[in-house]
């Protein structure tokens, strides 16, 4: 556990993990959005990956083996070729992006034809409970859930993602009580 870590991150963090790892190719390239601090989930699944990259405003930059972090300020543009990843992550990110549709069109310039940006975000019914566990009960991160901008619901993510950003095969379920959003989408080339 990382030092000062409220309670329940590790053990919320471990299970988006879980889920996410299920959806990702053996030996794809990815890139790993809102990293954190020590970038934990591209090392838990280095084996399984061919190339990680990960980025944060917070990561302490590394390059170990198929692991390398940057350190940027995710605004509105990433500093990454057109189609350079077949997987983009972003887990419990998005909600914290100031410029959602600026990033979303930045993660669709970079994805391969085919590629696929894997996400969660917390549910529109989680903020009052999340607060309460934040502010009340000090059990996950007061600043984290302070930077929340925004909440989603499956019409919400698909409003941002398929028709707003252009994306296709849109996947969603709700997991964790329904507090939190899982969802996958796919760029295609027409």
């Amino acid at each position: 556990m990382k030092h000062n870590e409220p309670l329940l991150e590790p053990i919320l963090r471990n299970f988006r993990l879980k889920k996410v790892v299920k959806n990702i190719s053996k030996n794809s390239t990815l890139l790993d959005i809102g990293c954190g601090t020590s970038a934990t989930f591209l090392k838990s699944i280095s084996s399984h990956i061919k190339q990680g990259v990960g980025v944060d405003f917070k990561v302490n930059p590394i390059e170990i083996n198929n692991i390398k972090t940057i350190q940027i300020k995710l605004d509105d543009q990433l500093p990454f070729q057109d189609e350079s990843f077949e997987v983009v992550t972003m887990l419990a990110v998005l909600e914290h992006i100031e410029y959602e549709q600026e990033i979303l069109k930045e993660i669709k310039r970079i994805l391969k034809p085919n590629g696929k940006l894997i996400l969660t975000v917390p549910s529109v019914w989680s903020k009052p409970i999340l607060e309460f566990l934040a502010y009340q009960l000090k059990i996950v991160s007061e600043a984290e859930i302070r930077d929340h901008k925004r909440y989603y619901n499956r019409n919400k993510l698909r409003q941002s993602l398929v028709v707003n950003a252009g994306f296709q095969e849109f996947q969603h379920q709700y997991f964790q009580l329904w507090m939190n959003n899982f969802c996958t989408v796919v760029k295609k080339n027409f």
